[in-house]
């Protein structure tokens, strides 16, 4: 794993940094053992937790400039992924493995700014899809840009620290039923 270099810039509006004089979830951990037993998975999961804290404000202050949250990017991204730029509502759930609720107000938000367009599937006439529009095309091409220019917050670990972080998550994933392998 690589030290985070002086110089990286934290997006305005990112996550608070705490400057703490000792890290509080080791601390938590020394103080969890003494009292319940082992500390390793409360330890691991609070990590993760905060993690997905700093990693969510980070992106969400990058992608601000757009008028866009992470939620929002990855709904525009997966309709971009898609052969014909539209797919099913409850696919876009499926996909993104978000509740039917939190699609419907992703989408509503994205039309509202005229980045996708909901409209009748010709399969079924009763199904509604979602289709990114040009104008949501050069968005997800902008953002992109400036989420692979920040690393997507993960510059301080090297290629070989992220696919084993991955992984590691996978196995989390494929236990919890997210797929099979």
């Amino acid at each position: 794993m690589s030290v985070p270099p002086s110089s990286d810039p934290v997006p305005a509006g990112a996550s608070r940094a705490l400057k703490l004089p000792f890290d509080p979830i080791e601390r938590a951990a020394d103080t969890w053992r003494a009292t319940f037993g082992p500390s390793s998975a409360m330890a691991a999961v609070t990590s993760i937790m905060r993690a997905h804290q700093i990693l969510l404000g980070q992106l969400d202050a990058l992608l601000k400039p757009y008028d866009l949250t992470f939620a929002r990017y990855e709904a525009l991204v997966l309709l971009t992924f898609s052969r014909t730029g539209a797919l099913p509502l409850s696919k876009i759930g499926e996909r993104l493995m978000v509740h039917p609720t939190s699609v419907t107000n992703t989408v509503d938000r994205l039309e509202r700014a005229g980045l996708v367009r909901r409209m009748r599937n010709p399969r079924d006439g009763r199904g509604v899809l979602a289709e990114i529009t040009g104008e949501g095309r050069e968005m997800v091409r902008r953002a992109t840009a400036d989420l692979m220019g920040a690393g997507f917050c993960m510059g301080m670990y090297e290629e070989g620290d992220l696919d084993a972080m991955f992984d590691l998550l996978k196995t989390l994933r494929v236990a919890a039923g997210d797929f099979s392998l």
